[in-house]
């Protein structure tokens, strides 16, 4: 304002919140999200069923597919879905708790900015208190090999024990740790697992129990022709991404037929061409073709006269899988095609799964590509179990990457807790009271595992704290007992990456939402959507 005028900046519509209150409505939006999917950690936690614009129903306890199905509008939100989905893209599993932890983070945050505590100081406080907690999770960790076999079904069991999938989790554990160690490399002295290489393909019909591994690859085609052989034996492959079709000329052409013979020896002609081309097919001694591309009704034809089992339009992803698993290689010419560039597996089959016709491609020698097929009785069962075996696989493939593991049910985040309150004391100054409350948040994890199982947290957290102090470093929280228990003994193991991603992640998105101090909003955006509305109807009030 300047002598009583004032001085427009912002766009008519814009809000702005500053200062203290932007920092409160950020951290309470955050919060807000971190508590609609604590009610879903752990075996005893609870699903959501999720409906979007167009009535479709999702139901899952997966963080990550709930952060992605819930249209969030607030900024500070938006963010704590980013940590869902970094952790998830990262490592897997573990979404649910870095959420949680991050809120967590933030609400002890509050108590301090209400004590006047700087967000800067509180920041680097968080900062050392996360480098610390990762070095604990180091020295708590245990090394393990590809080779345990026994270890690494556990972490899996972990993983899907507190999805839906939980009752059938000691067949999908082994069906994971099958799958990823079937695609394990060594790339420079370096275990890595490419789950791009696992091909997941779901069927509604059956039950869960239904789900199986196949050594080979499901192409979600049928043979391109009724007469073509439902079984191929010692199947010999040839890869395609070429149409066996004719093409058409890039540049606009005209063919004028003046005599009606011209029009028999014009189909003759076309017809000796893609008999040509099926001759090539057969002459390298391929039983088997899969193309990306089109295959003509006579081309289809030949080959089903010649005993080729074909398939067209495959999708570029199911080509490349069927390369690292046969042996082939993708030919993108068809006079290119020799022997040489076949790939083999013991059987190529059409199988009829409900209503959908599919191709098993099975018996491969060395197979780094394999397939998962699951079952279940309903649509949402399928895709809930398809979740559930991805994070499997997931944490499955990180423990074998990084070789170490840590137990899980709280007993991790318990040890973190009071080893930062020792080194809280050590540091001194304001960064020791947001240590302090990076402690606190991090038994955020074993007290909701204890409130969602019924159980007394403060209880829990008394106990676990003893148990710890006395040197028992793997007791966590067993939900089904409502005891202290060793965890290592039970088989609840998941990867260190998922304790450290979680921390990195939470930390970092508590750190950028407390810096915040002023928040813009322009015109139909989160914070100043309402604005034109109450503009309106402050119109027709003066116009009454």
């Amino acid at each position: 304002m300047m002598a009583g005028q004032p001085i427009l900046i912002l766009k008519e519509g814009t809000k702005r919140e500053t200062g203290r209150d932007a920092m409160k409505n950020n951290i309470q939006a955050a919060i807000a999200i971190a508590e609609a999917v604590r009610s879903t950690l752990g075996p005893r936690g609870m699903d959501k069923m999720l409906v979007d614009s167009l009535g479709d129903v999702v139901i899952t306890n997966d963080g990550v597919t709930i952060m992605k199905e819930i249209e969030v509008e607030h900024p500070a939100a938006k963010m704590m879905v980013e940590v869902a989905k970094t952790q998830d893209t990262e490592v897997g599993d573990g979404t649910t708790t870095a959420v949680m932890l991050a809120g967590e983070l933030l609400k002890q945050a509050q108590q301090l900015l209400e004590q006047n505590v700087h967000p800067t100081v509180i920041s680097t406080g968080y900062r050392m208190a996360a480098e610390k907690a990762k070095e604990i999770l180091e020295k708590i960790s245990r090394g393990i090999s590809e080779k345990d076999d026994d270890v690494l079904k556990k972490i899996a069991m972990t993983a899907l024990g507190s999805k839906g999938a939980s009752m059938s989790k000691d067949l999908l554990a082994d069906i994971s740790v099958k799958a990823v160690k079937k695609i394990i490399e060594t790339v420079d002295g370096k275990r890595i697992a490419d789950l791009n290489n696992v091909q997941v393909v779901k069927k509604q019909g059956g039950s869960i129990d239904d789900t199986q591994i196949i050594d080979g690859i499901i192409v979600d085609k049928e043979k391109a022709h009724p007469d073509m052989p439902q079984v191929v034996k010692n199947a010999k492959i040839a890869l395609l991404n070429a149409a066996l079709e004719i093409k058409k000329p890039e540049i606009d052409t005209n063919i004028q037929i003046r005599d009606p013979s011209m029009i028999h020896s014009f189909l003759e002609e076309e017809e000796k061409m893609l008999k040509e081309m099926v001759e090539k097919i057969a002459a390298t001694g391929a039983n088997v073709v899969f193309s990306q591309k089109g295959i003509d009704d006579m081309a289809q034809h030949f080959l089903a006269k010649k005993g080729i089992y074909a398939a067209r339009r495959v999708k570029k992803s199911d080509m490349e899988k069927l390369e690292k698993a046969t042996g082939a290689k993708i030919v993108m010419n068809l006079d290119d095609l020799t022997p040489n560039d076949l790939g083999q597996a013991e059987k190529v089959e059409e199988i009829k799964i409900g209503e959908d016709h599919l191709t098993f491609v099975t018996g491969c020698k060395n197979p780094k590509a394999v397939s998962i097929l699951v079952r279940g009785g309903t649509e949402h069962v399928v895709d809930e179990i398809e979740r559930s075996i991805q994070d499997a696989l997931h944490v499955v493939a990180k423990a074998i990457e990084d070789g170490k593991v840590v137990t899980g049910a709280g007993s991790a985040a318990i040890e973190i807790s009071l080893g930062l309150r020792e080194y809280a004391s050590s540091v001194g100054g304001r960064e020791q009271l947001a240590i302090e409350k990076f402690a606190d948040a991090m038994e955020i994890v074993p007290r909701t595992l204890s409130e969602n199982a019924g159980l007394d947290p403060i209880d829990m957290i008394i106990s676990l704290r003893k148990a710890h102090k006395d040197g028992n470093k793997n007791h966590g929280v067993n939900v089904f007992s409502g005891q202290i228990e060793d965890m290592w003994k039970l088989g609840v193991i998941e990867p260190i990456r998922v304790g450290q991603q979680a921390i990195d992640s939470a930390t970092e998105a508590a750190v950028m939402i407390l810096r915040i101090d002023d928040v813009v909003a322009a015109k139909g955006g989160a914070a100043g959507a309402k604005q034109p509305e109450k503009k309106k109807s402050e119109e027709s009030e003066s116009s009454d």
